[in-house]
C-alpha cells in the first residue's frame, strides 16, 4: 500500500512539474539589448520552424565582399499570428532586417523586424 501512495505522489508531482519544465527556455541576454542595428542583404534560406524560425542571408560589406548571416527570431505561432507563413521568405528575396547582434561578434542575430521585397513583418508578441 505505501509504494502505490508513493508511486501516485510520484506520478502527481512529475505532472504537475513536466508544463513548467517544457517553458523553459534560453534568454536572450546572449545579445545586445540596448543596440538595435540592421542589415539588408539577400535571403538564402528561410527554416519556418520551432524553437525559433531562422533566416539565412548574404550581405556585402564596403568592401563588396560576401559574408554569410543568421538571423533567429519567434516560432511559427507566434510569427503565424503575425501574418507569417513558410512563404514569408524565398531564397532570392531582398531582405532587410532590424534586430540584435549577438555579443560573441559572429555574424548572427536576433530579428526584431524584417522587410522582405518591400513588406514589413514584425517578429509577434506573446
Amino acid at each position: 500500500m505505501a509504494i502505490n501512495r508513493c508511486s501516485v505522489w510520484f506520478a502527481a508531482a512529475v505532472l504537475l512539474l513536466t508544463p513548467r519544465l517544457t517553458l523553459a527556455h534560453h534568454s536572450l541576454s546572449i545579445y545586445h539589448e540596448d543596440r538595435n542595428f540592421t542589415l539588408t542583404g539577400t535571403a538564402t534560406e528561410f527554416v519556418f520552424g520551432n524553437p525559433h524560425a531562422v533566416l539565412r542571408f548574404d550581405v556585402r560589406d564596403a568592401n563588396g565582399i560576401v559574408e554569410s548571416w543568421s538571423a533567429e527570431t519567434s516560432g511559427v505561432r507566434r510569427l503565424e499570428t503575425a501574418g507569417w507563413s513558410k512563404e514569408t521568405i524565398k531564397p532570392g528575396d531582398q531582405v532587410t532586417l532590424i534586430g540584435r547582434r549577438i555579443k560573441d561578434g559572429s555574424k548572427k542575430m536576433f530579428m526584431e523586424k524584417i522587410v522582405v521585397n518591400g513588406k514589413e513583418y514584425e517578429r509577434g508578441r506573446r
